[in-house]
C-alpha cells in the first residue's frame, strides 16, 4: 500500500453537483477550507463524467471527458474571458440553450482577450488529449446532429465510422468541434485549479471510476473492438449483477461487457488510456464494482432483469499489473455485494483497499466483515455510500429488535442517537480511512438520499446549504476527527 492510504485519515463523501452551487466555483473552494479547518484530508466525489437524462454520473457519454455543467462561468469573468455584466446563473428549464450562449460569449473573449501563453495552453490541451478528445469532441457534435439518438441510430456511414464521412464531419463542422474541445479544456482548466488548491492544503482528491462505460458513449462508438458487440453494433450481453441485499431482481445496469481477449492483445490499451485521465484528477481511484475485474455477470441483451445471467472470468490480474507498472495514483477496490474467495485474493495482490460500510453490519452474525471488530487498517470505512440511505433515515426505519441489536453491539444506551453513534465508530475503525457522507455529518433523513439503487427517477438531486453546517456541527466533527487519531 503506497504512503497515500498508509496513514489514519478522515474524509467526506459530497459530489460536485451537491454543493450549494453544484459547479467548481467558490463553493468547491470554500468546501476545501472546510475539510482543512476540521482535519479532514480526503474529498471523495462521484464520476465527473457527462450524464444522460437521468442524471447518473455512472452513465456517461464519455469515460474521459468532465461535465461542462460542472463549469463556473463567474470564474471566467476574473480570467477576462467573459464580460462581468453578463447573467452567469444558468436558467433552469433552458439550461443547455442559456449555457450555449455564454459559452459562445467566453469563446469570443478568449479569442479577443485570452494572451499567448494561454492561447497555446489550449493548444497544448488539445494536443495532450488527442487519444480521447477528438473522437469525443466529433461524437457529442454528431450526436446533436442526428437528435441525441444513440450512436447505433445514426447514418451508417457515421454509426460505422466511414473515413470520408468522419473527414467531411470533422471539415464541415470544425467550429461546433473546435467548441466541445474548448468547453473540455475549461473544464480541466478549472479541475486542476481546485485540485492544486486542496492538495497544497493536504486535502486529496478521491475519485470514482465506473467498472463499465455506457454503449451510447464516444468509447464504445470509437473503440468497438474493446466491447462484445455483434457484427452490427449492438450488445451481444449487457453487465449487471444479481439479486443481492440491494435489489431483489439483481440490477441490469445495460452496459456492454469488455472482449478481454481483445484488450489482453494490445496490452490494455483502452484502459491504460482511461487510467491516464483519472491518473490526471485525482490523488485516489475508487474502482466501481471491483469484483466485475476477475468475473463479471453477464446477462443477455435480451433478458429484462438481471435475475438470467452467469458470471464470466475477466484478465483483471493482467490489467491491473500493467496499471500499477505505468501509474501511481492510489487505487481502492469497491469490493460490496457477492464478493468469492477469488475476487478477495485479486485485490489482496495488488494490496488495494477494499471498503466496509456500517449500515450491513448488523445482522447478528459474527463473521459479517462490516462489523467494526472486523475491520482491518488496509480498508476505507463509511457509514454509507451515495447508494445507501442517509445513516439518520436508515435509523429511522429499523425495527425495535434491529435498534436493539445494534445498541447492544455499539454498547450505546439503548435510547442513544445511533446516526451519531455510526459516525464516531466510522472514526474509530482500524480501517485507515474513514469517509462520512455530507449528508451525515449535517445529520439529513433519508429525504436528502442521493440515490436509490434500481430506480430512475428522483436520483442525484441533493445538494446542501451552507447555513445547514453549523459552528457546532463543524467543531463536533473536528474533535471527532481529533479523538480518533486521524
Amino acid at each position: 500500500m503506497k504512503a497515500t492510504l498508509n496513514q489514519r485519515r478522515a474524509g467526506v463523501l459530497l459530489h460536485i453537483t451537491s454543493l450549494p452551487a453544484g459547479n467548481l466555483g467558490q463553493d468547491a473552494y470554500r468546501f476545501v477550507d472546510f475539510l482543512h479547518e476540521v482535519g479532514a484530508t480526503v474529498w471523495q466525489v462521484l464520476p465527473l463524467g457527462i450524464t444522460h437524462d437521468d442524471n447518473s454520473p455512472y452513465q456517461s457519454l464519455s469515460a474521459h471527458a468532465g461535465n461542462p455543467d460542472l463549469i463556473c462561468f463567474n470564474t471566467l469573468v476574473t480570467q477576462g474571458w467573459l464580460a462581468a455584466e453578463e447573467n452567469c446563473e444558468v436558467c433552469e428549464g433552458r439550461a443547455n440553450f442559456h449555457r450555449g450562449c455564454v459559452l459562445s460569449k467566453v469563446i469570443s473573449g478568449f479569442k479577443t482577450n485570452a494572451t499567448e501563453a494561454e492561447k497555446a495552453d489550449f493548444l497544448q490541451f488539445c494536443t495532450t488529449n488527442q487519444y480521447w478528445l477528438d473522437d469525443f469532441a466529433l461524437f457529442m457534435v454528431l450526436r446533436l446532429k442526428f437528435n441525441r439518438k444513440m450512436w447505433n441510430d445514426w447514418e451508417d456511414d457515421f454509426k460505422n465510422r466511414h473515413l470520408a464521412a468522419l473527414n467531411d464531419a470533422r471539415f464541415f463542422l470544425k467550429t461546433p468541434i473546435e467548441t466541445v474541445k474548448f468547453e473540455q479544456y475549461i473544464f480541466f482548466k478549472q479541475w486542476a485549479a481546485l485540485k492544486t488548491y486542496a492538495n497544497e492544503r493536504g486535502v486529496l482528491l478521491f475519485g470514482d471510476m465506473p467498472i463499465f462505460v455506457s454503449y451510447d458513449s464516444a468509447d464504445v462508438w470509437a473503440n468497438r473492438n474493446v466491447f462484445k458487440l455483434t457484427t452490427n453494433g449492438d450488445m451481444s450481453v449487457v453487465a449487471g449483477v444479481p439479486p443481492d441485499y440491494f435489489s431483489e431482481s439483481g440490477q441490469r445496469w445495460g452496459n456492454p461487457h469488455y472482449d478481454w481477449n481483445y484488450l489482453q492483445s494490445n496490452g490494455f490499451s483502452w484502459w491504460m488510456e482511461r487510467m491516464q485521465t483519472q491518473a490526471a484528477l485525482f490523488d485516489i481511484v475508487r474502482i466501481d464494482h471491483f469484483r466485475g475485474l476477475e468475473a463479471a455477470w453477464e446477462i443477455p441483451a435480451e433478458e429484462p432483469t438481471a435475475m438470467n445471467g452467469e458470471w464470466v472470468k475477466a484478465a483483471g490480474e493482467a490489467l491491473l499489473t500493467a496499471i500499477h507498472a505505468e501509474f501511481k495514483v492510489e487505487l481502492v477496490a469497491e469490493d460490496l455485494g457477492i464478493i468469492t474467495a477469488e475476487v478477495d485474493a485479486l485485490r489482496s495482490k495488488f494490496n488495494l483497499a477494499g471498503m466496509k460500510i456500517l449500515q450491513f453490519a448488523f445482522n447478528g452474525e459474527m463473521d459479517n466483515p462490516y462489523l467494526p471488530e472486523n475491520h482491518v487498517g488496509n480498508g476505507v470505512i463509511y457509514t454509507g455510500t451515495h447508494d445507501n440511505d442517509t445513516t439518520r433515515g436508515w435509523v429511522q426505519k429499523l425495527t425495535e429488535e434491529e435498534r436493539a441489536l445494534i445498541c447492544e453491539t455499539l454498547e450505546i444506551d439503548e435510547h442513544a442517537d445511533i446516526a451519531t453513534a455510526l459516525m464516531q465508530c466510522a472514526l474509530a475503525s482500524e480501517a485507515n480511512l474513514a469517509i462520512l457522507p455530507m449528508q451525515d455529518i449535517l445529520g439529513l433523513d433519508g429525504i436528502c438520499r442521493m440515490n436509490t439503487p434500481g430506480t430512475t427517477e428522483g436520483n442525484w438531486q441533493w445538494h446542501f446549504d451552507w447555513q445547514q453546517l453549523s459552528p457546532t456541527k463543524v467543531s463536533q466533527f473536528a474533535q471527532w476527527i481529533k479523538q480518533s487519531n486521524r
